[in-house]
């Protein structure tokens, strides 16, 4: 994981601290700590009428080839539900519309530490599914044929959905 050197705001160098109880990174030329935080993720468990699931295969690193849920990073001034409506088009040509929550995990990243992800179902969904933006493929797939899933906060989604709400 690369490390941060400069002050986000006036970009002197930083140090670490002691503030607030935590070491922190600081820049003495603010007098500032920098807060570092999680990223905001959200990801969609879209369910058809025969209760199967979306998936898409990526494209990208992490995990490139693997098989995810569709979703990504929340963007400024985006909610979670935005964000994860705006993915689902992105990757798979369909719009949707969010039933519920299904819930929230935070996960380590190598890349950005520590990803929250907003995990969301949705079972109304138009369009014509066809794979774009950074996922290789689309597919619906059986709850007893997923293929290994990219990322364990996804596998959980997916669990919370087949174990509370399947038919």
């Amino acid at each position: 994981m690369r490390k941060k050197k400069f002050c986000y705001y006036c970009g002197a160098g930083l140090t670490k601290k002691i503030f607030e109880g935590c070491l922190r990174l600081f820049c003495d030329h603010c007098n500032e700590p920098l807060y570092e935080n999680p990223i905001p993720a959200s990801c969609l468990v879209v369910v058809d009428n025969r209760e199967r699931i979306l998936l898409v295969k990526r494209s990208v690193a992490p995990k490139k080839g693997f098989w995810c849920l569709p979703g990504g990073f929340m963007e400024l001034g985006e909610t979670p539900e935005k964000a994860a409506l705006r993915e689902l088009k992105e990757e798979t040509g369909l719009s949707g519309q969010i039933d519920m929550l299904l819930g929230v995990s935070s996960n380590p990243s190598a890349q950005y530490h520590t990803v929250l992800m907003v995990g969301y179902l949705v079972k109304n969904y138009t369009g014509t599914l066809i794979p774009g933006d950074d996922a290789d493929d689309a597919a619906l797939f059986n709850y007893d044929e997923l293929p290994e899933i990219a990322f364990e906060s996804h596998a959980s989604f997916i669990r919370m959905y087949y174990a509370a709400y399947s038919e």
